[in-house]
């Protein structure tokens, strides 16, 4: 079997935050690989620092140490020029939680997705602009008439169709979905990620995919990393995490999952996670089958195995 490619690389990657004389270590040591064509999921509770290493990747955040590394050789961060900034920016695109904040309102549907054919002179004529706008406007569902009109008169579904349309007309190799459809309503949710889903497919890409919902990472990731207090604290294939969850913290965000019958979901028993007074720093990423990380000690892992689902 051939090697994958990766296409990202984190190592040990730290961020932290100075506020007066207090620190707060919003990332520490968080480390992982996505590889090409896959989609990446990112998941934990609100504060984990899921943004954040999102923010760090395409240069919003600084990183206090560790590695960023594209297609094995580019290093992202902040310090890049802004030359190389430009040409990144065309690779690695991303889709915002929130679709009416990150639309111009001013600008109209035909300028918005145009963006990134200016900014980078992705077209020759006017005619191959326009066909490229309404080409990436049809592969998100959209329709032609829509070109000329402004973000408030969409639906919060059409909004983030139109921020994904315009990731994709400049033909990125990763997208970064910084928990696109939480803002959405829940009957809308499954329309966007079977989208996405399906243009991925089409265009071979790249997904680092970030939600709280454990449900929904399920639905549309290979693999997933679990996040808590800045931390990776597990790390597996997206079927193994979720038939066999090591991490104490891990088994607590699935057996919050509400249930669809309303008998499972007054009979479902919940894991309250208590966090073990043996720090996330004191633990190593140890390899409990193939493919499969938990963070912890040889001895907390031990114990953990022997309760895991």
């Amino acid at each position: 079997m051939a090697e994958r490619e990766k296409l990202l690389s984190i190592k040990d990657l730290h961020v932290h935050f100075k506020n007066g004389k207090r620190v707060v270590k919003a990332v520490n040591g968080v480390s992982f690989d996505v590889y090409k064509g896959e989609t990446f999921g990112l998941v934990g509770e609100s504060g984990s620092g899921k943004t954040t290493v999102i923010r760090t990747i395409i240069g919003i955040n600084e990183k206090t140490g560790g590695e960023i590394i594209y297609k094995g050789k580019t290093q992202l961060g902040v310090h890049m020029k802004d030359k190389e900034k430009r040409a990144l920016c065309k690779e690695i695109q991303m889709i915002y939680q929130d679709p009416a904040a990150s639309l111009n309102e001013r600008a109209n549907v035909d300028y918005i997705v145009s963006e990134g054919l200016y900014n980078y002179k992705l077209f020759k004529t006017e005619d191959e602009r326009r066909q490229k706008v309404l080409d990436a406007l049809q592969s998100v569902g959209l329709l032609a008439e829509h070109v000329t009109r402004y973000p408030h008169e969409f639906s919060g579904g059409q909004r983030q169709r139109i921020g994904i349309a315009r990731s994709l007309v400049i033909e990125p190799e990763l997208i970064l979905a910084d928990e696109p459809i939480s803002a959405l309503d829940v009957s809308i949710r499954a329309q966007v990620l079977n989208l996405m889903k399906k243009i991925q497919r089409e265009r071979d890409l790249t997904y680092l995919f970030i939600a709280h919902d454990l449900s929904i990472i399920k639905y549309i990731s290979d693999r997933v990393g679990v996040m808590h207090q800045g931390f990776l604290v597990e790390l597996a294939n997206a079927d193994e995490i979720y038939a066999k969850p090591v991490h104490p913290y891990t088994q607590s965000l699935l057996s919050a999952i509400p249930q669809p019958s309303p008998k499972l979901e007054r009979n479902r028993d919940r894991e309250h996670y208590i966090v073990d007074p043996v720090g996330y720093d004191q633990g190593d990423f140890i390899e409990v089958s193939p493919g499969h990380f938990v963070l912890g000690t040889p001895e907390q892992v031990a114990e953990w195995k022997k309760t895991a689902l």
